[in-house]
């Protein structure tokens, strides 16, 4: 994918674009060119949506937290229709294109602890790469619905409850995910399909969090054949020693795959894991990256993008 345009985005006027969306909408759509879209330091309070037509797009931000995509929707909103907007339609930001970049920026949602449900960034398309980004809210922050792949490296993603969740192939590496409730807190809730090999792997991520001593779990089932896997990753003491939770179904601990190779911190109490999670050996734990992502078409996102921007 050959570099096609840069369209610089500044809200005080002094790019091509004051707002995201007019930036997004300017790319060619059915390109098999890439758009690069340079956003400027500040806080862009708008919807952004990238439809399917506007493939291989990347937002650049100038830094990770100095420029900020946020809007405050919830599930729970009324929309101009009068229904609830519903988590589908609460994002701040969704990307349904294939090819999506990003890289230093923060992608927020502020409604704020008490709204509820409130997506902050909504991924569906496939072979999406996220970079030092941001990705903050409080319940259901990040939302990857569909089936498709994409990769997160040195990412912030901060939430309280099922604040990754969804059913796409998603691989975390060297990622901070925050938990900032107080208590009863779920860091996944992946809804995997039974044909999916995997659903979400983190790999040397760190757990940190705000909330107390043993009322975080690494995960719960959103549908019966979830599945998440940590390898090498570093958990604080807000995680619970049994780690998973069945989603008061136990018919979910028979269908469900929950792993962990290599954890270690306070919170890695294997001996006291959920007896139904399992434990990864080193062989298996060492190819899951390459394997989850691969796809028929071989990608691997650390050869594609990145030389174009």
């Amino acid at each position: 994918m050959d570099q096609l345009a840069r369209i610089i985005v500044d809200l005080r006027g002094g790019g091509d674009f004051r707002t995201v969306q007019e930036a997004v909408m300017a790319a060619p759509e059915h390109s098999d060119e890439r758009t690069v879209i340079e956003i400027r330091k500040g806080i862009y309070e708008e919807k952004i949506i990238v439809p399917e037509s506007r493939k291989g797009i990347s937002f650049i931000g100038e830094s990770r937290e100095g420029t900020v995509l946020v809007s405050s929707d919830y599930a729970n909103m009324l929309g101009p229709d009068g229904q609830k907007l519903g988590n589908d339609n609460s994002a701040s930001t969704f990307v349904y294109a294939d090819d999506f970049y990003a890289e230093r920026l923060t992608f927020s949602n502020q409604a704020g602890l008490y709204k509820g449900q409130a997506v902050a960034l909504a991924v569906s398309g496939d072979r999406a790469v996220f970079r030092d980004v941001c990705i903050r809210g409080n319940q259901d922050t990040l939302y990857t619905p569909g089936q498709g792949r994409q990769y997160y490296e040195n990412c912030f993603i901060e939430g309280t409850v099922d604040f990754i969740f969804g059913s796409a192939t998603a691989v975390f590496e060297g990622c901070e995910l925050h938990s900032i409730r107080r208590h009863n807190g779920y860091v996944t809730a992946a809804s995997t399909t039974e044909e999916q090999l995997y659903g979400y792997v983190f790999l040397n991520c760190r757990l940190t969090g705000a909330a107390p001593e043993h009322t975080v779990s690494l995960g719960r089932p959103w549908k019966p054949y979830a599945k998440v896997v940590f390898i090498d990753s570093w958990m604080d003491n807000h995680i619970r020693p049994a780690g998973w939770d069945n989603w008061r179904d136990p018919e979910r601990e028979r269908t469900a795959t929950f792993a962990e190779y290599g954890s270690k911190g306070p919170g890695a109490r294997l001996a006291e894991r959920a007896p139904w999670a399992k434990r990864l050996g080193k062989p298996e734990a060492g190819g899951i990256k390459a394997a989850a992502l691969r796809g028929s078409d071989g990608w691997d996102p650390a050869m594609t993008v990145t030389a174009n921007v």
